[in-house]
């Protein structure tokens, strides 16, 4: 069988590894595909792309749109995008301002905690410096943490301050899930909700499948078995897609976030699925 790993971040985003990079570990775990799915930017697609066709390996074009549901961060996934769609690039743009301005906040609420760190630090611990349409965001401000002393892991960043449950939270207004779906299907892409087992909103899965949801990410890194066979049932009675992602960032303070590319699997088919969704839009 030939697999697919339909998840995966890069510098772009908040990844480690170059786009090109991610393709060429995608054909040293012996994948046929890899998705490249950076928070709110199609930056790293072109250069992942050519590393496709370096490679000989196929790269799905995608994006992962950040959204809030009762007040919950939510993730839609888009492939197959037209990443050249000058409306959608427009507002991947307004979202990252959104970003941005949550980023301030967080810094705000640490020094107001007494752990001073400033963007500029943040911007000095990052591997590369960010471009325009590039993303940064909670895991560039934990590394900083972690390279200052602030804590002594990139989980207990999160823990602390970082993660929804920490001091330094804020969640900004943001677009819901059903306007990402609509963004995606404008852009001509199939949108898929990621890791459904970190919300714990699965009546959420019924009202975006009349959104015009297409399919869930059943098989990932952070799901138990349980939970695996709890989305297998229900996207299956729903009828949606079911993909599988190792959401890969890369190796932050020695551990791999969130997992290996590779390590949640699919059977290729499943990327012919969705282009053919794409082709029935």
């Amino acid at each position: 069988m030939v697999y697919a790993d339909l998840h995966s971040h890069t510098l772009a985003s908040d990844g480690m590894q170059s786009p090109a990079e991610n393709v060429r570990l995608a054909v040293a775990a012996g994948l046929g595909a890899i998705a490249i799915t950076d928070h709110d930017t199609v930056a790293g697609l072109q250069e992942a792309l050519a590393a496709g066709e370096q490679y000989g390996i196929q790269v799905v074009p995608g994006v992962e749109i950040s959204t809030v549901a009762a007040g919950e961060d939510i993730h839609v996934l888009g492939y197959w995008i037209d990443y050249e769609n000058e409306l959608f690039l427009e507002r991947l743009a307004n979202l990252r301002h959104v970003r941005d301005r949550r980023n301030e906040m967080i810094l705000e609420k640490l020094n107001e905690l007494g752990v001073p760190l400033t963007m500029e630090e943040v911007r000095a611990s990052l591997q590369v410096s960010k471009k325009v349409d590039e993303t940064l965001g909670r895991p560039h401000i934990a590394d900083a943490l972690l390279r200052k002393g602030h804590v002594t892991s990139i989980a207990e960043a999160f823990d602390r301050y970082l993660g929804k449950d920490g001091a330094a939270y804020f969640n900004p207004p943001r677009i819901e899930p059903a306007t990402a779906i609509q963004w995606i299907q404008d852009a001509e892409g199939v949108p898929v909700l990621a890791h459904p087992g970190l919300y714990g909103q699965d009546q959420l899965i019924g009202e975006l499948v009349e959104s015009g949801l297409a399919g869930l990410e059943v098989y990932h890194a952070d799901h138990t078995t349980q939970q695996e066979q709890h989305y297998l049932s229900i996207a299956n009675q729903y009828g949606l897609i079911v993909t599988a992602g190792s959401d890969f960032h890369g190796e932050r303070g020695g551990i791999v976030f969130h997992s290996p590319i590779g390590s949640r699997k699919t059977d290729i088919s499943v990327v012919q699925q969705l282009f053919e969704a794409k082709r029935s839009l």
